[in-house]
């Protein structure tokens, strides 16, 4: 049985249909396309100065932490990618630029297979190690070149564009490793532990 939560959301700019012209290899089942970049948050928005930003890779008692301004000093990756919402939205070729997790794993030891990425506003979820090295994930802090605004995740987020949106974390501050695959907040109320757009991972028991 699904967990249930009554969560107050905002949802704003969704104007999407199921287009027969999409290519079937992007879209994947039961998406519609959207050219918009809805707006879905499950409370209010975090605004942490940038003077008082950090970002941090925890592995047990060790903590690497970095400052806004170093973030931006280390090497950034320009990326397009394909984005999957879980509340049925896709939308193609969005830009992103951000520093690769890969970047930021290599200032730490561990070999614990999972990863917890905590945020402002409380919310968490969870990853294997896997699905946020080699190439799959990144810290961005830009979209469409611009400063990525408050209300898609800004400062910055975390960007797994394999994955259901809900796993790029919005207003990322961290990545937690861990030995074991915890659920992060809404895979506690039954959103499904991977998240798989192309399995339609969508809930516990997909």
């Amino acid at each position: 049985m699904r967990n249930s939560v009554r969560v107050s959301f905002i949802s704003r700019g969704f104007h999407g249909r199921r287009d027969d012209d999409v290519d079937p290899k992007r879209l994947p089942p039961g998406q519609y396309e959207t050219h918009d970049f809805p707006v879905l948050s499950a409370g209010p928005t975090p605004h942490t100065p940038l003077e008082e930003w950090t970002f941090s890779i925890v592995s047990g008692d060790d903590r690497k932490t970095w400052t806004w301004d170093e973030l931006r000093a280390m090497p950034s990756e320009d990326v397009t990618a394909d984005i999957h919402c879980v509340t049925r939205w896709s939308k193609f070729d969005t830009s992103w630029q951000g520093v690769s997790v890969d970047t930021l794993l290599e200032e730490v030891e561990s070999d614990s297979p999972y990863v917890l990425a905590f945020c402002d506003g409380g919310y968490t979820t969870n990853l294997p190690l896997e699905d946020v090295s080699d190439g799959k994930a990144w810290v961005a802090y830009a979209y469409d070149g611009e400063p990525l605004e408050a209300e898609h995740g800004g400062p910055a987020r975390l960007l797994v564009p394999h994955l259901y949106f809900w796993k790029s974390a919005k207003w990322v501050r961290g990545l937690e490793l861990r030995d074991e695959n915890d659920p992060g907040f809404w895979e506690t109320y039954g959103y499904h532990s991977y998240g798989d757009p192309w399995r339609e991972q969508r809930y516990a028991g997909d």
